[in-house]
């Protein structure tokens, strides 16, 4: 084992599960903090917490090497004013909370990785955006990234390292993003949306994970750091990958007229199709962390091959 404990708040997600199952093997412990009980499996045990009030589960950070914040209502939603609300509120009071918990703790955690948001970024079809020159985007979703970060630096924690990491959209088997283009590949609707020109951020769900032991060992780096693949992909692109991988000839195109009277079905925006999120890993890659997926084809492949 080559850590004591990683505390994973908000660890019963998607992004959760994965990082669980990636330090199964890699630590003595592993805490989620969750609002629902759960049955300890081996090294993971789940204590409950509300995200809003100190209790018991606090004394679970004394002592770990890595706390990762994981928490924030899902955006893939109808921007109402009730679920604006709910959406900065899910990330801003857990977040406030760690930090005031953490200024407290005798042996407060090594390192504090807050998951924050690629999208950050302004619309960007010119080139990519890095952590030294990214332009910072204006609207909903950005007004969200900005409050959720600066709540996080703003915690006084001296003795805990911070990381925001700017997410891009996860490839991974079970509930990302991906089973949902797939599924649009086998309907025979697999084909670009709107123009298809916009970039895609995306990262293999295996390189989150690694890029998070990778911030444990290289202690010179902190503040924001972009986790997302080196060669972003654009919409049309990526969708004619996932297709010929899974062996679809041909998908069906949704023009962005089509895309707004969708979205207001199924309940989403269109903002999360439509934006052109091309991101750098500059700061990660001038480290020397090398992608294990460095390339969308060979991502893609991995996930829809099956793996234990």
């Amino acid at each position: 084992m080559k850590y004591h404990k990683i505390v994973l708040a908000g660890g019963n997600g998607y992004l959760g599960t994965v990082l669980a199952k990636y330090y199964k093997n890699l630590a003595e412990e592993i805490i989620l903090l969750s609002r629902k009980p759960a049955a300890t499996i081996g090294n993971i045990k789940t204590l409950v917490w509300d995200g809003e009030t100190e209790g018991d589960w606090a004394e679970a950070l004394n002592g770990a090497d890595m706390l990762i914040n994981l928490c924030g209502k899902n955006v893939n939603c109808r921007y109402t004013e009730k679920n604006k609300a709910e959406i900065i509120r899910s990330r801003v009071v857990p977040t406030t909370l760690l930090g005031k918990v953490i200024g407290k703790l005798a042996q407060p955690p090594k390192l504090w990785i807050n998951l924050a948001s690629a999208t950050i970024y302004r619309h960007a079809e010119d080139h990519a955006q890095d952590e030294a020159t990214g332009e910072i985007g204006y609207g909903f979703s950005i007004d969200v990234c900005k409050q959720w970060e600066q709540c996080f630096f703003d915690a006084d924690t001296p003795n805990t390292r911070k990381v925001a990491l700017r997410h891009g959209i996860a490839l991974g088997r079970s509930d990302s993003v991906f089973p949902r283009l797939l599924n649009l590949v086998r309907f025979g609707l697999g084909g670009k949306q709107g123009d298809g020109e916009q970039y895609i951020a995306w990262i293999h769900e295996y390189d989150t994970a690694r890029i998070t032991e990778f911030l444990i060992e290289h202690t010179e780096l902190d503040g924001v750091i972009n986790c997302a693949a080196p060669e972003a992909a654009k919409n049309k692109d990526l969708m004619r990958i996932i297709r010929k991988a899974y062996g679809v000839p041909f998908g069906l195109p949704a023009p962005q007229w089509l895309l707004e009277i969708g979205a207001k079905i199924i309940g989403t925006e269109t903002e999360l199709i439509l934006k052109s999120r091309w991101v750098a890993p500059k700061r990660l890659l001038d480290a020397g962390f090398v992608f294990s997926f460095p390339k969308a084809e060979h991502a893609v492949h991995d996930v829809l091959s099956l793996r234990v």
